[in-house]
């Protein structure tokens, strides 16, 4: 009897020195991932380098060279509360999340759709805004379309962005269009002007503003395509990061903050003396 208590008691003893390697080898794995996280990266450098690439309105440059748009907005008050220097880095769209997973950027933060198959590559955060798709179109070549249906034609060209979610919208959408695509809003817009596509889809408010800008050459399609959620790119397995900036988003939608600067890019022209 007493040999069995004796050898329970040494059971017992072990048991617990393996319990207390277990508990101190997660806490070392704990402190290890939480110091590369990139979070934890940003406080140390004291810089924070955010992948974006140029949209009007929500990343261009001013006349003076100075990046502005609601993307800029939102990566200059996210470096200020977090204490840290903004670097920002013009990528090209189909290069962002190249990018980031190189460790070239420690976020994205460009507008970009959180859809299932980025999601494959790079984790999102929750939205801090909402895009929708319109058109633009040429009134001559486009004369009498009034919906996406009417695009949907082999004898149409659309036009896109390269790499943009607009892309899968024209192919379930106009399938039998014939779908271009530009790496940039500048030279896409100058190919309608130019009478060489029937329209051009992309986010709002890029649609509305080119059709007031030549109301004589392009007209509207008023009614969005989609509605999709944009969200901040980090990379995958980086919990902490992910963590803050979800609690950011929180704290600057409840107290007003990102709807005023949405308000502010999206629904005025107030801005167009910066571009």
């Amino acid at each position: 009897m007493k040999r069995l208590m004796l050898l329970f008691k040494m059971l017992c003893v072990v048991g617990l020195i393996f319990s207390l390697a277990a508990v101190a080898t997660a806490g070392e794995i704990q402190k290890k991932l939480t110091a590369e996280s990139t979070i934890e990266k940003i406080i140390r450098a004291g810089k924070m380098r955010v992948g974006m690439s140029t949209f009007v309105p929500w990343a261009m440059q001013a006349k003076n060279g100075e990046w502005v748009g609601f993307e800029i907005d939102v990566a200059r008050q996210l470096a200020k509360d977090m204490g840290v220097k903004l670097e920002l880095i013009p990528t090209k769209w189909d290069g962002l999340i190249p990018s980031l997973l190189t460790g070239k950027l420690d976020v994205i933060i460009a507008g970009m759709a959180s859809t299932p198959m980025r999601g494959l590559k790079i984790n999102f955060s929750i939205p801090y805004d909402y895009a929708v798709q319109n058109i633009v179109a040429h009134k001559e070549l486009a004369k009498g379309f009034t919906k996406a249906a009417d695009f949907n034609k082999p004898d149409v060209t659309v036009i896109t962005r390269l790499g943009v979610t607009a892309n899968e919208t024209i192919r379930k959408r106009m399938p039998k269009a014939q779908k271009r695509e530009f790496p940039d809003e500048g030279s896409m817009i100058q190919e309608l002007l130019n009478g060489k596509a029937h329209a051009v889809l992309v986010s709002a408010p890029l649609p509305a503003f080119t059709a007031l800008k030549y109301p004589d050459k392009l007209f509207l399609i008023d009614t969005p395509l989609t509605s999709e959620p944009i969200g901040f790119g980090v990379r995958k397995g980086d919990h902490d990061t992910l963590a803050y900036f979800n609690t950011w988003i929180r704290v600057k939608t409840h107290d007003g903050w990102l709807k005023e600067r949405a308000h502010y890019w999206f629904n005025t022209k107030s801005w167009a003396t910066e571009k």
